[in-house]
């Protein structure tokens, strides 16, 4: 999930804006080529952020939590969307290839070990390639957490969002024939790939605009409409994964593999009032993970850009930058 509504809005938090010292394609296989950017310090503390989504891209603004004189901050758009082609493309898709991805590109770059900095989607996916290459990572910063489990799809579009914001759910399900809405996910996938590019992209923009329209507690009134292309990627990405589960092997798979990341340092970032990936995912993970530290932000929904997080994500990255040599970074 997270469609990083709102991160256009600056806040004193951010450090200066800076470009990328390197920008590439890189072919990873499949008919697929990834952009991947380097951003501040060449020599500095290695740093991969991993965008939400699926489907979400990632933008300038990911690049302002580190410190850009102590982090070398490395940004990928995962396959299908962003700069990476081909575009809202769904074939060789799935969580295991973005992992091999991942992989490929800290191998390319020349990084033994590296902080993994991710939100929403992007927290499940760095849990999971965390899970899977443990060696790989020093320090997990996970923000607004999901954890790719059937409940938490359930709340988001089987109705439990929808009773705190009606007007809104009223406008998602509102394109669906009542005897389709037992199954939202399915009904906007028999649409989202449809073959007939104006119906994708009319029903992209709703389910887009519906998590859009959640995303920032300051949120009022109906959401604006994402242009079309970058709609019709995140809808059918994020809809590609959420129809299949994620590509998990099973249900509740992030928490029954934490014994496997037991030993890796993290700090959770959560918002108090996130309805789009509600605090309880996040109090469990670090309920059962010694070495992770939950920081529950008051005020504060889901979106990268909400102050409180934003304050607590750089304070975050730059206390890891001060311990960065006991990390073995």
């Amino acid at each position: 999930m997270d469609r990083n509504a709102g991160q256009k809005r600056a806040t004193q938090f951010l450090f200066p804006a800076l470009d990328p010292f390197d920008q590439r394609m890189v072919d990873v296989g499949d008919g697929h080529r990834v952009y991947v950017e380097q951003c501040g310090n060449p020599d500095g503390i290695p740093a991969v952020v991993l965008h939400g989504g699926p489907g979400g891209g990632c933008s300038p603004a990911m690049r302002r939590y580190f410190d850009p004189a102590e982090y070398r901050i490395v940004l990928f758009d995962q396959r299908g969307c962003g700069r990476s082609r081909p575009h809202a493309s769904v074939e060789a898709n799935t969580t295991w290839h973005l992992i091999d991805d991942i992989e490929r590109i800290r191998r390319l770059l020349g990084i033994g070990r590296w902080i993994v900095f991710g939100g929403s989607w992007g927290a499940a996916l760095g849990l999971l390639y965390a899970q899977t290459h443990p060696e790989r990572v020093a320090y997990l910063v996970l923000r607004g957490v999901f954890l790719m489990t059937r409940a938490e799809l359930h709340w988001f579009y089987g109705g439990g969002a929808g009773h705190f914001f009606p007007d809104q759910w009223g406008r998602f399900v509102a394109p669906i024939p009542q005897d389709e809405r037992s199954d939202l996910i399915a009904a906007y996938h028999r649409r989202l790939f449809s073959g007939d590019l104006p119906q994708e992209t009319r029903f992209a923009r709703t389910w887009a605009g519906w998590e859009n329209a959640l995303a920032s507690i300051e949120h009022e009134g109906a959401p604006g409409e994402s242009p079309a292309d970058y709609a019709r990627a995140f809808a059918r990405l994020e809809n590609h994964y959420f129809i299949n589960d994620g590509f998990l092997e099973t249900d509740g798979q992030i928490l029954r593999n934490l014994p496997l990341i037991a030993d890796i340092p993290a700090t959770i970032v959560q918002g108090r009032y996130d309805m789009i990936c509600p605090p309880v995912s996040a109090w469990r993970l670090a309920e059962r993970w010694s070495r992770a530290d939950l920081r529950m932000i008051p005020q504060a929904g889901h979106a990268l850009s909400e102050p409180g997080i934003s304050a607590e994500l750089v304070r975050t990255t730059n206390a890891i930058a001060r311990r960065a040599a006991s990390l073995g970074l």
